[in-house]
């Protein structure tokens, strides 16, 4: 006699089934949403890409601002390759160190402005005098660094010009830094006094303790030590009647000493 199964009772092979089912739905969910993440991936990627190759994110614009003794021009020709670029391409800090290459400026400081336009705004170096090498003037910041050769461009730069500042046996003009300390240090002082400055034609600083300075329409060499070098050219502009009338021909006067003046005749 065959024998049946009850009512309610499921196949052991029935089960086995089911539990297939149930983990193949959940592989099928997985691939599933493995494959919907890998397309928003791909379809993100393949958009993002599109979008940096888009015209309207190439660069066709810079603006410079900040820029006073270098022209436009200078500043984008040390920028050159960067027109064309996607946006979002363009390296800023390495852009920015190419900026100084140019001995005028300390750098800059660059942005994206979107679609297409980068602003540059650059920070540049203040000339404070002309420094004389053998035969030649360069424009010389405070720190002593070398700007430019001078001529027509920076007619309208009226400075005193300063002797001294080369290092002795350089192949190339090079300033020396305690030199330079004190050529900044009158210059500051007597800028103070827009009109005591002007009348300053020269300063000789090859003795870093004593700038001697040469005012316009007088032939005397003034020595003014390294300090209080306002008060000792005012001390002189009162004296000087006095000491021309006194004195036929002077050479220097030394005011270092207070109210001690020493004068030297030319011809000594």
């Amino acid at each position: 006699m065959i024998g049946t199964v009850g009512a309610g009772v499921r196949p052991r092979r029935n089960r086995y089934l089911i539990r297939l089912v149930r983990v193949l739905r959940r592989v099928f969910r997985v691939i599933r949403l493995v494959s919907i993440v890998g397309g928003l991936f791909f379809g993100g990627y393949h958009g993002l890409a599109m979008l940096r190759a888009a015209p309207f994110l190439t660069v066709d614009r810079l603006v410079v601002r900040g820029n006073v003794q270098l022209s436009e021009g200078e500043v984008l020709t040390l920028m050159s390759g960067v027109v064309g670029m996607s946006i979002f391409e363009v390296d800023l800090e390495t852009q920015r160190q190419r900026l100084e290459a140019s001995p005028w400026l300390l750098g800059g400081t660059l942005r994206r402005i979107f679609p297409s336009t980068i602003e540059v705004v650059v920070h540049e170096r203040h000339p404070m005098a002309l420094a004389r090498f053998t035969d030649r003037l360069y424009l010389v910041d405070s720190s002593g660094a070398l700007l430019d050769r001078h001529g027509p461009r920076f007619a309208d730069i009226d400075f005193p010009i300063v002797d001294g500042l080369a290092a002795e046996g350089a192949s190339t003009p090079m300033v020396v830094p305690a030199r330079m300390a004190l050529a900044s240090r009158v210059l500051e002082e007597l800028g103070t006094r827009p009109e005591m400055l002007e009348a300053v034609s020269q300063i000789d600083v090859s003795d870093p303790y004593n700038a001697i300075v040469l005012l316009n329409h007088d032939p005397a060499l003034l020595h003014l030590g390294g300090d209080r070098f306002l008060e000792r050219l005012r001390f002189y502009a009162e004296l000087a009647p006095t000491l021309r009338e006194r004195v036929d021909g002077i050479d220097y006067v030394d005011l270092r000493f207070g109210q001690r003046i020493f004068v030297g005749p030319t011809g000594d």
